[in-house]
C-alpha cells in the first residue's frame, strides 16, 4: 500500500481488501497517525486523514513496523504487530566504490528533504560555533533541499536524486542526524543515520527513539543531546581522521550485522510463512 494513497479518503477500500482471501500486510515506519504537516505541505493538509491508521491496523493480517514506539501504537489495534527495523542494501551502499576528496577540509553532511530541513536548522547554533572555530577547514553539505541557503555556514545545498544519493553521502566526512524529542521524531526509524553508517561515514545522532538502539555511544557512532555534547563530539571527529575511520568502520559493521537485507531476510520470510 503506497503511503500517499493510504493517507487519502476513508478506509472503505482497505476494509474491503481486509475482508478478501488475500493476506493484508500493513507496513509503516513513521508515526503516520499524527497530523504532522510541514510548512511546505500545509496547503495539502486537508487531504490527509491520519485517523485511518487505526482503522486499517485493525483489519490487517500482519503489521510490520520499524521500532518499539510504532509497535506500541499498532498493538492497541492488532496483536499481530512485529518489529522489523529499517534495512539497508549493503551491497549497493558499498563505500569501497567511492573515495572522499582529500582537500584538507572536513565535510559535515546532512541528508533529508524539504519537509525535514527544520531539523538541520535546529542544529544551526552549534554548527555556527564549529564554523567560527574551524573556518574554511570545515564545510557543510545539505542533501534534499536545493533551495536552502545559509551564508554564515556556507552550505552547499543539493536536491535529492536517487542516482546521486550514495555518491553524495559518501562525500561526507561526518554525518549528522539532529532531531527534536517529540512524538513524530520518536516514530522515525533511523534511515538517514543508517545510510551514513553503511557508507563508513561516522555518525552523530540525537538520542531520540530508535537512535538509542542503533548507536552505542563512542563505539559505532555518537549520541548528542545538549549543544555541549554536539560540540564535543563534532570536535573529536573533526580533529582526528583516525577516529573518523574507526567509528565509520564500526558503524558499517553494525548495519551489516543488524540492519541489512542479508541480516533480516529470514525474519521477513518467517513472518510471511506464518501468515
Amino acid at each position: 500500500m503506497q503511503r500517499e494513497a493510504f493517507m487519502l479518503g476513508t478506509g472503505f477500500f482497505e476494509r474491503k481488501f481486509g475482508q478478501s482471501k488475500a493476506k493484508f500486510i500493513f507496513d509503516f515506519d513513521d508515526a503516520i497517525w499524527l497530523q504532522n504537516v510541514s510548512a511546505a505541505n500545509k496547503k495539502f493538509q486537508w487531504l490527509k486523514n491520519p485517523e485511518k491508521t487505526a482503522e486499517i491496523a485493525s483489519v490487517a493480517d500482519l503489521i510490520l513496523v520499524g521500532n518499539q514506539y510504532l509497535e506500541n501504537y499498532a498493538k492497541k489495534f492488532n496483536a499481530n504487530a512485529e518489529i522489523v527495523p529499517t534495512t539497508i542494501d549493503t551491497k549497493e551502499y558499498d563505500p569501497t566504490g567511492y573515495k572522499r576528496e582529500q582537500d584538507g577540509t572536513v565535510c559535515i553532511g546532512w541528508s533529508g528533504s524539504i519537509t525535514t530541513i527544520q531539523h538541520f536548522k535546529w542544529a544551526k547554533p552549534f554548527l555556527k560555533k564549529i564554523k567560527d572555530k574551524y573556518g574554511d577547514s570545515v564545510t557543510f553539505k545539505v542533501i534534499g533541499d536545493e533551495n536552502y541557503g545559509d551564508e554564515e555556514l556556507g552550505v552547499k545545498a543539493l536536491p535529492w536524486r536517487r542516482e546521486d544519493e550514495i555518491r553524495e553521502i559518501s562525500s561526507f566526512d561526518i554525518g549528522i542526524m539532529p532531531l527534536p524529542d517529540d512524538e513524530w521524531a520518536r516514530g522515525k526509524c533511523g534511515l538517514k543515520g543508517l545510510q551514513y553508517m553503511a557508507l563508513n561515514v561516522p555518525t552523530i545522532m540525537s538520542p531520540v527513539g530508535i537512535n538509542n538502539e542503533i548507536i552505542q555511544d563512542n563505539e559505532n557512532g555518537y549520541l548528542a543531546d545538549e549543544e555541549s555534547e554536539w560540540l564535543d563530539k563534532l570536535t573529536r571527529l573533526i580533529e582526528s581522521p583516525e577516529l573518523r575511520n574507526t567509528i565509520g568502520k564500526a558503524g558499517r559493521q553494525t548495519v551489516i550485522d543488524h540492519y541489512s537485507f542479508t541480516s533480516l531476510k529470514y525474519r521477513y520470510l518467517t513472518l510471511f510463512n506464518n501468515l
